[in-house]
Order: structure tokens, then sequence, then C-alpha cells
């Protein structure tokens, strides 16, 4: 039961990743295919009364398999969406028309917004070597979420969307 004043607040938090695939690139002597898979980052119950953040992680794997073509080191850029807040000074979930600051790092340091490389964020990359003995490879990444404590919120269910976007 969710109950405002001195209990404390149960609200399932939610942020889904949705992934945004490109499905083939062609380079000047091979065609790569990359896809992504992610696992969303899921706070579970926030407390509005604790003095600690709440904070989770979640991940992301990309698959790159040269298609055809000569050796490639594919660089590999994944960038996040600011979500519904359009910000990546403070991305936000909401339930209804409630707000629940947070935001997604690089480590658990939480100093390195992931996002874009805009607005004072960063983007993660990897570099991948294809070549026709050993076609596919894996670059795993994880998120790093984190929700500020003392934020006075309505109890609620709070979600979410962030984009991935994979270049290659």
């Amino acid at each position: 039961m969710i109950r405002q004043g001195g209990d404390r607040l149960r609200a399932a938090m939610g942020l889904f990743l949705a992934a945004a695939i490109l499905l083939a690139s062609s380079r000047a002597a091979a065609v790569v295919s990359c896809t992504a898979t992610t696992s969303g980052v899921a706070f579970g119950v926030y407390d509005p009364l604790s003095g600690t953040p709440t904070t989770s992680t979640g991940g992301i794997t990309v698959n790159c398999t040269l298609l055809s073509g000569a050796a490639v080191n594919d660089a590999t850029s994944v960038y996040l969406s600011a979500g519904s807040s359009g910000s990546y000074a403070a991305r936000t979930m909401v339930s209804g028309t409630s707000t629940l600051n947070y935001n997604i790092y690089f480590s658990p340091a939480y100093q390195q917004v992931w996002g874009n490389g805009t607005g004072g964020s960063y983007y993660g990359v990897a570099t991948l070597p294809l070549s026709p003995g050993s076609p596919t490879q894996s670059a795993i990444g994880t998120f790093y979420g984190q929700i500020p404590a003392g934020q006075d919120v309505a109890p609620g269910s709070y979600s979410d969307t962030i984009v991935v976007t994979v270049n290659y």
C-alpha cells in the first residue's frame, strides 16, 4: 500500500531503454551490420525521506558482423537520448503530471552523464576488430542510474524512455 506522510513511499521506478538500431553500414572495402540489445535501469522503491541517492544499473550489448569485404576496425559509438526532459542536465521520469529527476552515467562515480556529446554529456565508443577469420565481435557496456535524494514526489509508478542510437 502506498501512503503519503511518514510512511515509506513505494513506487516502481522503471527506465525503459529502446534501442534504435542501424542495419547496415558501407565501408570502403567492407560491409558491416550491427545490432544492440539493452536492459533497462530499474530503480525499484524510491524513499523521499532517505538521505541517500537511489541507484541501479542497466546494460547494452552491441554485436557487429563483417558481412563482406576486407578486415576493418569498426569504430562504434553509442548515444543515449535525453528522454522526456529534453535535457542531459537532469533527465526526468514521469507519473501523470509528477516528475522525478534522475540521470544515467558511465561509471558508479556518477560524474559523466551518458548522452550524445551535447549539453555537457559524453558518449561511448568501442572499436571492434572485424575480419573474415573473426567476422563477429561484441562490446558490452553498463549504465549507472542515480536518483538524487530528497525529492518530494507523489506516490506512483515513474518511467522514462531513452532511445539508444548505435552509430558505426
